[in-house]
């Protein structure tokens, strides 16, 4: 069933990862580094950022649908948390490349979308519990069968 509370967890897992297309990483005073030329630091500025960022999306918003294949859903669950936290990796390692190249002068102030994998790790999590649970009362009802 659509209906399930883990369907909604998955929704904000996406919604939290959507986003980061509205939020920067990190902003700054002036423009420094190849990341800042317009001041913002977002998934806009490496292809690799982008595309994981993409997968953190669709993975719950095609798991919502995978309700009648519960392992299936957790792993798709696993996968948004793995491409969470590879996000939020490769967008410090490439801000802390190019940060070396920055100016001591140059000011840098984190933004909200540096946190919003955080809340696509805690949605998917809760959602992968929600499910699990699900699996077990269905394996508890077949044994009564």
């Amino acid at each position: 069933m659509i209906q399930r509370i883990q369907s909604i967890f998955y929704l904000l897992a996406a919604l939290c990862s959507g986003g980061l297309f509205y939020f920067p990483f990190a902003t700054s005073n002036k423009s420094a580094s190849p990341f800042m030329e317009d001041q913002i630091f977002n998934v806009h500025d490496h292809i690799a950022i982008l595309i994981i960022a993409g997968l953190a999306i669709l993975l719950p918003l095609v798991a919502i649908f995978l309700f009648k294949k519960r392992p299936v859903q957790i792993r798709m669950g696993i996968f948004t948390i793995i491409m969470a936290v590879l996000t939020v990796a490769i967008a410090a390692l490439l801000f802390m490349n190019a940060g070396q190249e920055m100016l001591d002068s140059v000011q840098v102030d984190d933004g909200i979308g540096l946190y919003l994998p955080l809340g696509t790790i805690i949605f998917a999590a809760l959602a992968n519990r929600f499910v699990k649970k699900d699996e077990t009362v269905v394996q508890s009802m077949d044994r009564l069968r």
